[in-house]
């Protein structure tokens, strides 16, 4: 018989906590958010030595203090999920910093298993690490592990299964003098006179009764007595005041920092070395003040390329598959004496809407291959930091260039990702520039396009395509700055993780849960516009299918005029920019709708015979800045709560979109071009 145990991961950003992830469940995880949050979740399940394992991999944080939401999920969850442990992990580089939230998982009363993460990397960089004595100090179990190369993980596990098996109350090692301890006790025992949660340890709730933590004070009014209690904190912690001269929290900290101090010394031997370690030899290139926006740009372009020369062959089997499909279906559904609009339904609607789409992933796999590579590598930090001096100087936030980069791959959690800024005004604006980044669902779009009348610089001329987008971002900044959002950005302060060689099966899982959430949208929302358009073009009953007297022509008569300044004023197009709205990889399934045509070679042939080079390319910049799908416009409203920015964003980049694409086609035009 099995026992089932919970799991909680646990770290600092960049300690290689989704490394171990990976390297436990494989392939057994799935992604959703924490329940009323936006915030990803990732759970993984792992069976071992007779125990299934589910493991819940928490929001990197630095500590449990309840400043950002995604410190509150990770410590709610430890409080009120109660895991029967709880994986630290800690980047044995960095030791004294990652220390910090491991002491408060202990305070919260945590069964903590701290997995000592990159030992061998200390190693060559002469720090020297005694586990058994950190061990002892740290009051829990100390385990070296290498997580890219999935060394130490059984011993981590045979840990994890004991600990569990084996509870015992740690105690937290940390005192913080008689005059707190002295408060904190008689914190305690009001505490124990009402009505507490068992999974609650009391003295963790006195100290942040102390440290004025809004959240646990509003948790202990809401018990039967508990006003009382958060009373007598406050008296007390205004006597702390008069005492220390500073808050309780500052002295809290100090308490902990002293303690890690400590173990520190008794546990840690540090070499003097004056070499340069490896990443600080790669720095001095990549981060030089000359060469670092080139180098960043070069592998911007060598991403781009790689995407496209490796997905040609891919997307050419995947087209000729649907082309065998539809040519099958159709003889099926012809030899079975159906209607001949199931026939048109089937083929002209279901397989080609969804097929034009569908084609795109390997394009959409590799693209997320190649951003899981330089985020795992140690490089997207890099690229923050080198761009950073040239926000501040255009009047941006330094901070803000990394939620723009994770806009490559989807503007929702890019959207989610302002909320690392302190500043409310510097989180809005962020998100209002980020849907100019280009996501990976308008790939398809420009593969379409360029693959029809620039196919010979496929590569470059996409990656131009992402870096107007960038442009227009950092105008769209600049205008901002200087009218809604006055005032002075502060400096990029963020921790620059070791490089490291990426792992592998990490990276094939990241791309792989990517390009399936794209599948998914394929067979879901994709499939109920393509089905939809198909209805709209079919009727009413007797037309010609797809025709200018269908119901979708005479929708698309109505608004092509409003485009026809931007040298696409076919009805087609215009249908495909409208439902693009719902999700922008509907705008290439649109057309294949539209045009019956469910191979990629097919479409790209109607695409060349009803826009010119000069138009498509109006339309490619359309696609690339107009309105957000309604995910990034939802995600807006969430994060700022109110209407009034998703409703401007809408309007702006509509408007934007527009004027960019008629100074594309007209001043083409101008210049010759066709």
């Amino acid at each position: 018989m099995s026992h089932k145990l919970k799991v909680a991961l646990s770290g600092n950003p960049n300690v290689g906590k989704t490394t171990l992830f990976n390297a436990l469940t494989g392939s057994h995880q799935h992604v959703g958010n924490w329940p009323g949050k936006t915030v990803e979740r990732k759970e993984g399940h792992v069976k071992y030595k007779g125990y299934d394992i589910d493991i819940v991999d928490l929001p990197g944080t630095y500590s449990l203090t309840a400043y950002s939401i995604e410190e509150i999920v990770a410590r709610d969850y430890v409080v009120d999920d109660a895991p029967d442990v709880v994986i630290h992990v800690v980047d044995a580089c960095n030791i004294e910093r990652n220390l910090y939230l491991c002491t408060q998982l202990i305070e919260l009363g945590a069964n903590v298993v701290v997995a000592l993460n990159m030992v061998k990397m200390a190693e060559k960089k002469g720090v020297h690490i005694d586990d058994a004595k950190m061990s002892h100090f740290l009051g829990v179990p100390v385990v070296r592990i290498e997580a890219n190369k999935k060394i130490g993980v059984d011993d981590l596990l045979d840990i994890v299964s004991s600990a569990a098996h084996d509870k015992k109350e740690h105690i937290s090692p940390i005192t913080y003098g008689s005059e707190i301890e002295g408060h904190a006790s008689e914190i305690e025992a009001l505490l124990e006179k009402i009505d507490v949660p068992a999974n609650y340890n009391l003295k963790w709730l006195a100290i942040k009764l102390l440290e004025n933590d809004s959240q646990v004070i509003d948790k202990v009014r809401k018990i039967k007595g508990g006003i009382e209690v958060v009373d007598d904190a406050a008296r007390k912690r205004k006597h702390l005041l008069e005492v220390f001269g500073e808050d309780v929290d500052c002295s809290v900290a100090d308490a902990r920092y002293g303690f890690i101090g400590g173990v520190v010394r008794e546990s840690v031997v540090k070499e003097e070395i004056n070499r340069l370690s490896a990443s600080e030899s790669i720095d001095k290139v990549v981060m030089h003040r000359v060469l670092g926006i080139p180098i960043f740009l070069a592998v911007m372009w060598m991403m781009f390329q790689v995407t496209f020369s490796l997905g040609a062959p891919f997307m050419e089997l995947i087209d000729a598959g649907f082309s065998l499909i539809a040519d099958g279906a159709s003889a099926f559904i012809d030899g079975t004496g159906l209607p001949l609009w199931v026939n048109s339904l089937v083929v002209d609607g279901i397989i080609s809407g969804i097929g034009s789409v569908l084609i795109f992933v390997p394009n959409i796999f590799l693209l997320f291959m190649m951003i899981a590579i330089m985020e795992d590598s140690g490089y997207m930090a890099r690229a923050a930091f080198i761009m950073d001096k040239v926000m501040h100087k255009i009047g941006l936030h330094g901070k803000s260039f990394i939620p723009m980069i994770i806009g490559f791959g989807c503007n929702v959690p890019a959207i989610m990702a302002t909320r690392t800024l302190e500043n409310e005004k510097d989180r809005i604006l962020t998100m209002l520039i980020n849907p100019f980044m280009s996501c990976s669902a308008r790939l398809p779009v420009y593969v379409l396009f360029v693959g029809a009348f620039f196919s010979a610089n496929q590569g470059t001329i996409i990656f131009l395509i992402y870096l107007f987008g960038v442009f227009v971002a950092i105008l769209s900044g600049m205008l901002f700055k200087k009218t809604m959002f006055r005032g002075l950005s502060s400096p990029l302060v963020m921790e620059l993780p070791p490089y490291r060689w990426p792992a592998i099966k990490g990276i094939l899982i990241h791309a792989s849960e990517r390009s399936w959430m794209f599948m998914k949208k394929a067979g879901t929302i994709i499939f109920a516009i393509v089905v939809l358009i198909w209805v709209l073009a079919s009727m009413p009953w007797g037309v010609e299918y797809a025709s200018q007297e269908s119901f979708i022509g005479q929708i698309g008569m109505v608004i092509a005029p409003v485009f026809e300044p931007c040298g696409f004023g076919d009805w087609q197009s215009a249908v495909a920019l409208i439902f693009g709205f719902a999700a922008k990889e509907v705008v290439v399934g649109t057309f294949g709708t539209l045009y019956g045509v469910d191979d990629a070679g097919g479409l790209s042939e109607v695409i060349s015979n009803n826009f010119t080079p000069l138009s498509a390319a109006a339309f490619i910049v359309m696609v690339l800045l107009y309105v957000p799908c309604m995910a990034v416009v939802a995600a807006i409203r969430r994060e700022t709560n109110s209407w009034k920015w998703p409703l401007f964003v809408v309007v702006y980049t509509s408007v934007v979109a527009w004027v960019c694409a008629v100074i594309v086609y007209q001043g083409g035009l101008l210049l010759g071009f066709v």
